[in-house]
This record gives C-alpha cells, structure tokens and sequence, in this order.
C-alpha cells in the first residue's frame, strides 16, 4: 500500500505482557521501514502522560485488558480527547468478545478505530494474521490524515464565516439594535421561515447574512435575490431552472436559484415585487420542499432555508389583493423589523466612525476627524434613506474633504447647504489637473453617483428604476456594473 507520505507511521504500544510486545514487533518487523513503534507503556496512566509531554503518534496499538485503573473504552475517549485525530487499535483475547457485537459498538463508541483478537499462546510468531493486522494500521494512518485534512478544512472555512460576520456585523449601540441583534440570534436557532421588514436602506440584507452565517448552514451558499430585477416572463426559469431542449434557445441545462442555494438559505428580497402567478409557484415549494423544473417530469427535492425582505405594508396588499393571503402565512413565520436610523440617533456617532475607518482603508487613506459640529448636523438630519443614505453621504464626504470633516461640508453633502462659487468659475466635480481621466471613467463615477443619490431617496430598487425611467432588470445590472449591489 502506498501512503502519501513517507514518513514512518509512529505507534504507541500499551501493552503489559512481554510475551504479546514481542509477537507484536515480530508481527510489524517486515514493515518496520514504514511502521515504527515509538513507545511501549504498560499502562494507561503512563500512556496519558507521554502525550500530555507532547508526544506525537499517529496510532495506537493497546491491550483492552491491561493492567491499573484506566484502561479499555475510558482509555480510548481519554486518548481521543487529547488528540481526537488519533487512530486506537484495540487487541483483546482470542477466548472473549469474539462475536460480542454490544463490545464492538462499545469500543466504536469511544473512538477505536479497529479491533482484533489475539492468537493463542501457542503461535509465538504473530499477534494476529499479519496482513490484516499490518493493513489496519495503514488504514488508520489514512484516516488519521484525513481526519487532520478535514479538521484544517473546518478550521478555514470557520475563519471564513468570523471574517464575514465582521464585514457584515450589525452595529449600533441603541436598545433598538441590542433588540435586532437578540432577535437574529433566535432566528439563526432554527430553520423556519423568516420576514424582513423595513425601510429602504435600513440593512435588511445585512441581517439577513447575520442570520444565515450565524446558523447550522454557515458553511452553505447563501444566495440573495433581488425580485424587482427579475423580468416577469422569467421568474420561474431563474428561480427553479430548467432542462436542456425544454424551449426555444434552452440550449443547455439550468439550475435555479433554489438549486443553487441548496442545504442553503435563499434572500428573497422585494419580495413584493413578485407577480400573482409566481406566488402560487413559490408557495408550494415552500410547503413542500420541491420545484418543478421546465423541461422536466418528476419534481427535485430541495432543502432551503427562505429569508425574504420587504419594506411595504404587507398586510395592506393582502387586504388589496396584491399579495396572496397564503403566501403572507408562510412568509410570517418569524418576523424582524430593521428599526429606521432616525428612531435611533445615537448611533449615528458610532456608524460614523465605523464606516468612515472602514472606506479610508478600502481608500488607502487614514480616516479623517470630525468636527463636533458636524457630527451634530448628522445626529440632527432625519435620515430618509436611512444607513444606506448615510453610507453614501460619508462616502462622499471622504472623496470631497481633506482630514477633518467640518459643519460646511456636511451641510453640503446633505443639501442643506450649497457652497457658493463664482459664476462660471468652479465646476460642480472638483476637477485635478494632476490627475486628469479618461472620459468614460468620469462617466462611470457620475453615474455610480447618480444612482447612489436616487436610491436614497427611493423606496425601493423597483421604485428607483422607475424614477430613472428603466427597467427593473436593466436597473439591477447597472448597479452590478458600477459595483452598487
């Protein structure tokens, strides 16, 4: 057998009869190259104690029935508790346990890997069938690495969420927020169903990641979901797929979004925005955990955990017939409501703070003061457009100012307040003749300006396509263009 190292596989032997140490070493002498005892204890106790002085093995060859007070399966979890990449090997006598299958569960149970019975005392060459004996413990070194490979797996993929949720992290001081923050943490518990509520801009789909990456399904996709994007004669398609030659130009197979966000959680946000007919469609798979698929027969089970957000009177368009009945009981499972940045001023200081350090650094810049007075107009402004708006107006504080933030430059960036310039003398982009671009790079940063501004001021994307005079989808690919979403 070939391992994928070559670096002796390292043996603790427990063992308390001479005579069995010996027909082990004989047993494993052909292989001795790959295959090294490194230690021979008679006891658990003195087993224990070479591993707390950090001794490594890779396995574990011991006796069930030796001598002092620690000894079979406490033995083997003790061991396993130390190092639980450990492999244990366990050598009973031939006369007992042969076909006990209550002791194999026991000794599985406490983490051994293997187990075999001793020949009699009659054959002094082997321990045990020495092919079989020799390729259990091959067989454990490999699931010694594999178990280590995994381990670091679990391990990067656990930074991976931490440094997610930092990115993502809720932050606030207020009661409101402690509540938010309570409120995911329930939520994140279970695998139910849950409503956002909200104004545009108050960070749904921030608590929506919260939830999900705080949850059993962390290390599953996460899929968001912009409803008002999805042309009308395309929702089905895009959230449930379909099969190769099912229509006209299906020229290859699709999966949906559902599929996509399997073992998953799917953000369905703007909810509203989805028509009648595809409510019925996305009811039922709701309750039964199954799509449909174009182009195909039989349904493909799908275990997804839905999240949907919307910043409309839900109940309203259920009474108005917009939004169906049963569709609103399944979605309001649990419900959470993203407070509006205005009902909670004080944390607009630590917002603030946070976002301006965060875009200095995405800027290479250090983070700029701000004067108390200008702090003061940003608690004092009311915030339509909620975290959002505020993220936009730092931002372009950040690009316009110098280190410190002065009462002037807020007012301005809130429109409060004009600077004055000579007619005709001072354009409305601070031009740089150090640093002069190319037109269709200052066409871009108008329009990503633009379209930040509208935004702040609109109730939803939808809403914003339509101030702008385009379509939802054209609307959505826009701001995927100019890095907005």
């Amino acid at each position: 057998m070939r391992l994928p190292s070559q670096e002796p596989i390292k043996v603790l032997l427990i063992e308390d009869e001479d005579y069995d140490v010996r027909r082990i070493e004989r047993t494993l002498r052909p292989v001795a190259e790959r295959i090294r005892i490194v230690d021979t204890v008679s006891n658990g106790k003195a087993a224990i104690t070479l591993m707390n002085e950090g001794r490594d093995y890779d396995v574990v060859i011991m006796d069930y029935q030796i001598a002092g007070g620690l000894k079979g399966e406490n033995l083997i979890a003790k061991l396993k508790e130390l190092d639980p990449t450990l492999q244990v090997i366990v050598v009973t006598k031939m006369t007992t346990n042969v076909a006990d299958f209550d002791f194999a569960n026991r000794l599985l149970e406490a983490g051994a890997m293997w187990y075999c019975t001793k020949y009699p005392y009659d054959i002094e060459g082997f321990i045990y069938q020495p092919t079989d004996f020799v390729l259990s413990i091959f067989n454990a070194y490999e699931k010694r690495l594999l178990e280590k490979a995994r381990r670091r797996a679990d391990t990067r993929l656990q930074s991976a969420v931490q440094e997610i949720l930092q990115k993502k992290q809720i932050v606030g001081v207020s009661r409101a927020i402690e509540q938010l923050r309570e409120a995911i943490r329930r939520c994140a518990e279970t695998d139910a169903v849950v409503l956002l509520r909200g104004e545009s801009g108050t960070g749904k789909e921030l608590v929506a990641a919260n939830i999900h990456y705080l949850s059993r399904r962390r290390h599953e996709p996460l899929v968001p979901v912009n409803c008002g994007s999805l042309p009308e004669h395309l929702i089905e398609s895009e959230l449930f797929g379909y099969e190769k030659g099912s229509f006209t130009g299906a020229i290859a197979r699709k999966k949906g979004l559902f599929e996509v966000a399997d073992k998953g959680s799917l953000f369905l946000d703007e909810i509203t925005e989805i028509p009648l007919v595809a409510q019925s469609t996305l009811l039922r798979v709701i309750q039964e955990g199954e799509i449909d698929k174009i182009g195909r027969t039989g349904r493909h089970k799908v275990d997804v955990r839905i999240i949907a957000a919307t910043n409309k009177d839900l109940e309203q368009l259920v009474r108005e017939g917009r939004f169906r009945e049963d569709l609103y009981y399944r979605l309001n499972v649990l419900s959470i409501t993203a407070p509006p940045l205005r009902e909670r001023p004080e944390d607009i200081p630590v917002l603030a703070e946070y976002y301006l350090r965060r875009f200095s650094a995405d800027m290479g810049r250090p983070a700029p003061l701000v004067e108390e007075e200008a702090m003061q107009a940003l608690v004092a402004y009311r915030w339509p457009g909620n975290v959002r708006e505020l993220q936009n107006v730092l931002q372009r504080l950040l690009i316009n100012g110098g280190s410190v933030i002065t009462l002037p430059e807020v007012q301005a960036a809130l429109g409060l307040h004009r600077p004055m310039y000579p007619q005709d003398t001072s354009p409305r982009w601070p031009w740089d003749p150090q640093h002069i671009l190319p037109l269709r790079e200052m066409e871009r940063q108008f329009r990503r300006e633009y379209l930040r501004f509208v935004r702040s001021q609109s109730r939803s994307d939808a809403v914003a396509a339509r101030t702008l005079g385009l379509a939802p989808s054209n609307f959505h690919r826009l701001c995927k263009e100019l890095e907005l979403k």
